[in-house]
This record gives C-alpha cells, sequence and structure tokens, in this order.
C-alpha cells in the first residue's frame, strides 16, 4: 500500500488544554468535555509486523508503517491503539516493536517515520497506556522500504535490561538500562553507510535474535545472531560472547539473497526468510534457510523449490512454541500466482500452503472484496506470527487487513482453514477528503489506497463497500451540492481504465461515472488530460452544474454528454460554487491576488474589485491534488466566503468585494463549518490550527474570533491531520480525517442545547 508521508512539522510531546469554563447557553465546551470515537472500516493498511509476548497468554502487538502501534486486549477483544497521546508525527512510523520476554507489562518501540525525521526508543511499563520518550540520534525509516523486515528491535531473555537495535544506517546499537540510553557496538562489522542523500534507502541491519539457551537468568545471554539486508558478501554474524566481538556466519545461500526475518526454536535452530530485494515491492526470488548454531550446518527449507516456481519472495515467519519442527512462512511479491502461507510439520522437509483450501469471511470489512466476489487471499504478505500458546491460532498482514484463523493444524490436513480480518480497533488509513451533507449520510470520505465510504452508521464498516463506479485507488476531492444535498461528485485516480469523475443523485449509495470531456483544437478532438496537480470536480449549489479542472476546465449541464470550456480562469484558478445562488462561482487568482467571479453558471469568469485581502497569496495556492483547498462558502447566505491563508483568516459576506480579517490568534491551516450553537445565527467553526506551539482541533462559535481547543493530550494521534469536515446537522460535531489513524470523530460528551 502506498502511503503517503505527512507534511507538517513535528511538535512537542505534550499540547495545551483551553481553559474554558463550560457554561451551556453561552459557552463552548473544553477539550476534556469532548468524546474521541473512530469511524469504522476496519483496518485499510500495511502493517509489517505481529508479534506475541512470549510470558502472557493473550497479548499481542503489531506495528504499522504509518498509523502508529497496537495492543491486543483478550479480555475486550479489540485491538487498543497505543500511540494517540503522541504529538511527533515520525513516530507514528513504527520501524520494530519487542515485549519484553520477562515482565509482559514492558513494551519497546522504535519509532521513526523517514530517515529525516527524529527517531525515539519508546518504553511502556504498562503495555503501552503511557509511554516513556527516549529520543536518539540514529534516524529509522518506519514508512520506508524494508519496513517489513525485522524484528530490530530485541530485548534480551536472560537480562532484560539489555537491548539491540539493528539500524538502517548507524550499525548496531546497544543499551543496558532499559532503552534509556544507546551505545554504537564498535566491534559489530558493518558500521553503517550513513544517512543517504535522496536516493533509495539503506535496509541496514535486518533483525537482531538471541539463543537464550547460552546464558541464565540475570546474565547476558552469549549468543546473539544479526543479519544485514544491505548488499554485500556477507549477511549474517553471530556474538558469543555477549556482543564483545562478532565473527560472520559462513555458508549463507547466494550473496544476493538479504535476509528478511528469523525465528530461534528451543534447540538452537535458527530459521530464516530471505528475498532478493527488501520489499514491499520490487522482490523477485527468496528462500527459506535453517541454520543448526550449534554445527553450523545450513539448510535449504524454501517450499517452492521448482526451477519455474512464480517470481516473489519469503518474509513473514513463525516458530510454533507447543510444537518443536512446525512454523509458518508467507511469501512477498508473488504477483502472478498470488501470495500465500505455508506450513510445515517436519522443519521444513515438506510443506502444505492454503491456497485452494482457505476461505476469507469479510462480512464485518466487506470493501475487502474490492468490488468483486471473493477477497484476495493477500498481498505485501510480510507479518506472520502463530500464538506461542495456542498453535491453532495463526495471523498474517496484508496491504489492507490482518487474516487470522482458529484452524491454522488443518492446512497439514488438506482440509479447509477460516480466516477472518483480525481488525476490530484497527483504523490504520490515510484520508484525503472528507463531506457532511445537511441529509442522507453523515459521513462521505476519500481515503488514499482503498477509495473512500459512505459511512451511515460510523460504527460499522459500510455494508456496500467502497464507493464503485467509478472505483478510485485514490480518492482526491469530494463535494456536495450545498442546495440538493444528495448530489455529491468525486474525482480520483481510478482502477481498470474508469473515468476520474463520478457522481450520484442519491448521496453517495450509487454512483454513475462522468465521461471526460475533451479539448478542441482546430477540427480535432482530443482526451483533456488531467493536470497532475489537480483534478477537482465542483458542482454548482443546485447541482446541475458540474465543473471539472482538466487541462481546459470544462462544465456541463447534462452530467458529461456535453461540454463547455470555461472561460477566464488562470492556470490552477480552481472554483468554489456559491452556497446558495447556483449561478455563482468564485476564484482565485493567486498570481495576483484578484477575485474572479462567475455569475453565468461558471461559463466565464471576470476580476472583481475586492478590498481587505493581503498583497500577496501566491503562497497560499495549494500545489498538490491532496491538500485542503483555501477558498471556502458557507451555505448560511448569498456570497458567503472565507479565506484561509498563511497571513490569516479572512471572511466576506458581500460576494467577494470586501474580506475583513478574522479577530482570533489561531493560525488556521484547515476550516470547515457545522451546525450553531444555540441563540447563534451563525455556523460554528471548526479548524486544524495553531495557537503557539500547540497544533490542535479547534471550535469557534463566533465567526473566528474565540477559539476553544477540542481535543486534549489523550488525543492527538502525532498530530497527523489531513482533512476536516464538520457535521451540520450534529451541534459540536467533527470528524478528523488523518495520516494513519483513520477517521476519528469527536462531539460534547454533555448535552448541549442546539439551535
Amino acid at each position: 500500500m502506498k502511503k503517503i508521508k505527512a507534511f507538517y512539522s513535528s511538535l512537542s510531546m505534550l499540547g495545551l488544554i483551553a481553559g474554558c469554563t463550560f457554561a451551556p447557553q453561552v459557552s463552548a465546551q473544553t477539550a476534556r468535555d469532548y468524546v474521541w470515537r473512530s469511524v469504522k472500516v476496519g483496518a485499510g493498511g500495511f502493517v509489517p509486523g505481529i508479534v506475541f509476548s512470549r510470558v502472557e497468554r493473550g497479548l499481542a502487538y503489531l506495528r504499522s508503517d504509518m498509523g502508529g502501534a497496537y495492543r491486543w486486549d483478550v479480555r475486550q477483544k479489540t485491538w487498543i491503539p497505543m500511540h494517540d497521546q503522541l504529538a511527533e508525527s515520525s513516530y507514528f512510523g513504527t520501524e520494530s516493536i519487542a515485549p519484553d520476554p520477562i515482565d509482559a507489562n514492558v513494551v519497546y518501540i522504535a519509532a521513526g517515520m523517514y530517515r529525516s525525521d527524529p527517531s525515539a526508543i519508546l518504553r511502556s511499563r504498562d503495555k503501552g497506556k503511557t509511554w516513556q520518550v527516549f529520543p536518539v540520534s540514529f534516524r529509522m525509516g518506519g514508512n520506508e522500504d524494508g519496513r517489513g523486515l525485522g524484528e530490530r528491535l530485541a530485548v534480551d531473555p536472560n537480562d532484560h535490561h539489555i537491548l539491540y537495535f539493528g539500524s538502517r544506517h548507524d550499525g548496531l546499537m546497544h543499551s543496558t538500562d532499559s532503552g534509556a540510553n544507546w551505545q554504537k557496538s564498535a566491534s559489530f562489522p558493518l558500521p553503517g553507510r550513513g544517512l543517504p542523500g535522496n536516493g533509495p534507502t539503506n535496509a541496514g541491519l535486518s533483525f537482531v535474535v538471541f539463543e537464550p539457551h547460552s546464558g541464565s537468568r540475570g546474565t547476558a545471554t552469549k549468543s546473539i545472531f544479526v543479519a544485514s539486508a544491505d548488499p554485500g558478501s556477507q549477511h549474517l554474524f553471530r556474538s558469543d560472547d555477549a556482543g564483545s566481538t562478532w565473527a560472520p556466519v559462513r555458508g549463507e545461500p547466494k550473496a544476493d539473497f538479504l535476509p528478511a526475518k528469523a525465528e530461534m526454536d528451543d534447540k538452537g535452530v535458527l530459521y530464516i526468510t530471505y528475498s532478493k530485494d527488501i520489499g514491499p515491492n520490487g522482490v523477485t526470488d527468496g528462500a527459506v534457510m535453517k541454520l543448526d548454531t550449534h554445527t553450523n550446518v545450513w539448510t535449504d527449507i524454501t517450499p517452492d523449490k521448482r526451477p519455474d516456481h512464480p517470481q516473489g519472495g519469503y518474509m513473514g515467519i513463525s516458530l510454533d512454541r507447543q510444537h518443536p519442527g512446525t512454523l509458518g512462512v508467507t511469501t512477498m511479491n508473488r504477483w502472478s500466482a498470488g501470495d500465500t502461507v505455508w506450513r510445515s510439520t517436519d522443519g521444513g522437509q515438506s510443506w502444505a500452503d492454503i491456497v485452494g483450501k482457505s476461505t476469507r469471511d469479510v462480512s464485518a470489512t466487506p470493501f475487502l472484496k474490492w468490488g468483486v466476489k471473493e477477497a484476495r487471499l493477500g498481498w505485501w504478505m510480510a507479518a506472520f506470527a502463530i500464538d506461542p500458546f495456542n498453535s491453532d491460532f495463526a495471523a498474517y498482514a496484508t496491504g489492507a487487513t490482518i487474516y487470522a484463523t482458529r484452524d491454522f493444524s488443518d492446512v497439514n490436513k488438506g482440509t479447509n482453514t477460516n480466516w477472518f480480518p483480525w481488525v476490530k480497533g484497527i483504523e490504520q488509513t490515510a484520508i484525503i477528503t472528507l463531506a457532511s451533507p445537511s441529509a442522507g449520510a453523515h459521513l462521505i470520505s476519500g481515503f488514499g489506497d482503498i477509495g473512500g465510504f459512505v459511512h451511515d452508521d460510523l460504527t460499522k464498516s459500510p455494508p456496500q463497500g467502497m464507493s464503485e463506479n467509478p472505483q478510485f485507488n485514490t480518492t482526491n476531492t469530494i463535494d456536495v451540492a450545498a442546495q440538493q444535498p444528495n448530489i455529491i461528485v468525486r474525482s480520483g485516480r481510478p482502477n481498470n481504465g474508469q473515468s476520474p469523475f463520478g457522481y450520484s443523485e442519491d448521496g453517495g449509495h450509487t454512483w454513475q461515472q462522468i465521461a471526460l470531456p475533451t479539448a478542441r483544437s482546430g477540427r480535432n478532438a482530443t482526451p483533456a488530460i488531467i493536470p497532475s496537480a489537480d483534478g477537482a470536480i465542483i458542482p454548482s449549489a443546485d447541482g446541475k452544474t458540474f465543473m471539472v479542472m482538466t487541462s481546459i476546465p470544462q462544465i456541463t449541464r447534462d452530467k458529461g454528454k456535453t461540454w463547455t470550456s470555461v472561460q477566464g480562469l488562470p492556470a490552477m484558478g480552481r472554483p468554489i460554487a456559491d452556497g446558495v445562488n447556483p449561478s455563482k462561482f468564485y476564484a482565485l487568482d493567486f498570481g495576483t491576488g484578484n477575485l474572479l467571479t462567475s455569475s453565468d453558471g461558471g461559463a466565464t469568469f471576470t476580476s472583481s474589485t475586492t478590498t481587505g485581502l493581503p498583497m500577496d497569496i501566491s503562497r497560499d495556492r495549494p500545489t498538490w491534488a491532496e491538500a485542503a483547498w483555501p477558498l471556502q462558502t458557507t451555505s448560511a447566505k448569498e456570497g458567503d466566503i472565507w479565506l484561509v491563508s498563511g497571513q490569516g483568516l479572512f471572511h466576506s459576506m458581500d460576494s467577494g468585494k470586501t474580506f475583513t480579517a478574522a479577530t482570533g490568534t489561531l493560525k488556521v491551516e484547515m476550516l470547515s463549518f457545522g451546525k450553531a450553537l444555540k441563540g447563534k445565527a451563525y455556523p460554528a467553526l471548526f479548524a486544524i490550527g495553531r495557537q503557539g506551539d500547540t497544533r490542535a482541533v479547534w471550535r469557534s462559535d463566533d465567526q473566528g474570533t474565540t477559539w476553544v481547543r477540542i481535543n486534549d493530550e489523550r488525543h492527538q494521534w502525532g498530530t497527523r491531520f489531513r482533512c476536516i469536515a464538520a457535521d451540520p446537522r450534529v451541534f459540536g460535531r467533527v470528524y478528523i480525517g488523518t495520516d494513519g489513524r483513520g477517521v476519528l470523530y469527536g462531539e460534547p460528551s454533555v448535552s448541549v442545547s442546539a439551535k
């Protein structure tokens, strides 16, 4: 699954709580009065690692590449997000995770999104409810290539104050005080390749594995194995003196195979998956090997040794701790044949896979069907784990979900295995755009990678799955006809040659594709090219006119049967529709700073005389199709326009003839309009913005004069905010689209009479 790097700078770990006293009839709630929940889709993104605790039954952890980490709560039967209280965006890229092998309450995370971002080791002594943060100088890549390798972070099973971390760029790191301080292992043969420039990332050291029986409780484990997934002639190293010295392990498979993941059994046999490339894409070949660490004898146990085996490698691996010699592995990037899970009961001499003898019940998350009859078995299958206390329970992750089964041993019996999405509590997606219409479904969404949804019930994954006809990989824009909210339009990156534009006349429940307009040159008609930075579609207030931002902007008044070129728009001058008058559209010329107005339904635009705007708004022009558009209208009255500028928040109530700067001190980044507070005539304003050093979610009930923060330190989500939409029908409710934690919505926890 392609991921999108957050483009906002990092903040401090703690924010401020606005000190406003709640009074039902006169003021807004404070952050403490808000309840936050997830809008349910069910997973949705790439999970590179799943790890079970070896000391507590039912305790498991998973790490995502951009949405933080989760803990399985066996009593509540749900995954608990463990990162929500953190404000640092980079820490949501989880490079590695390590449960303490002695104390079940302790867990560690290596956190860092990209090589250019801050990184840290996080330590929790209460299973991830709270964290101690230890910033480190070595950089990570939790959302870079090679994120499926691991685990890079490991705790000594005999002395749990000792940790090792195989870094990408700086060699082998070592801590003797439970992760608080780190030193580089000077004796390790590979010192690290340093931070690369703009080219491909380093894979670095892919895993650290201890041989527990080489030590005793309270003393450092003597035998340690560390692998490198960087190009080179040697990839596996061992120490037999607790890390004081290191030596290469001889006899590895061919040098262009890279070690991905490994586990050690109780007899000292090390099982390793190899891939030709670090993934999650580009893996063309691979192998599975085992090494008897006592005799240094290697055995090739690759499940599919045919010369013409499907292209692809291996990555996920887990040992059955109840039955020595039983293990499972996953393939990686077998695009032609499809990835699968293999299981062996004889140490890899023979294998059975789940292809053809497994089912996936996705009734709880129907989007996984992707518009076809059956859900795919999976892809990007880097994560795999067998419950150490229950041999029949196993799980693997894909680019969009985690599947689990309660009958894993049936694989070798030749009977069917039943898999289900093990995702309750996980919302790990990147949200591009949101809309909350004034009628019908309360939420229409546009996602990265999985299209988008119509939510009639926020507590259920939509039964119809993702929006279809057209089906998008990524949705860039959604817009609602202000006076006819059943008419909704969207644009995006389509699948299978479908149109990049679609419309609905029933509130998003069914869709129709819009045929692409053409651009004429003399007598020839050619398809209009959608610029890479903009592919928006805008409906008029009555939904009778659609405007599309093709290479030459076009309008249609018959849903795409015929098109007319728009006159008078500058390059990238994406318009917005008036919220009341269907004949009016507005657009900004970011080059000149002028407001352009159309009074003929978008056919022509002319420059208007405007006062009150900043002299230079060129830096306010979005340069990315997924960025929030700075110009907005409301349906409060005709001509009601807002501009979110880097120089302030500006408001016009006369169709843009005059703008007035809002007097509040909040630096607004994204804006939306919700139901007005009782006694107020104007919609409540909701914003993502900064006040001082605090980036947060805010509400204003007085048109931007004063603002109250409505999220608190428990609900910061890495400040990875992508979009915002307030609900026009439910006072105080707002939807937040994040870059990795799905859609969240907040609403007052106490009853306040709304207008």
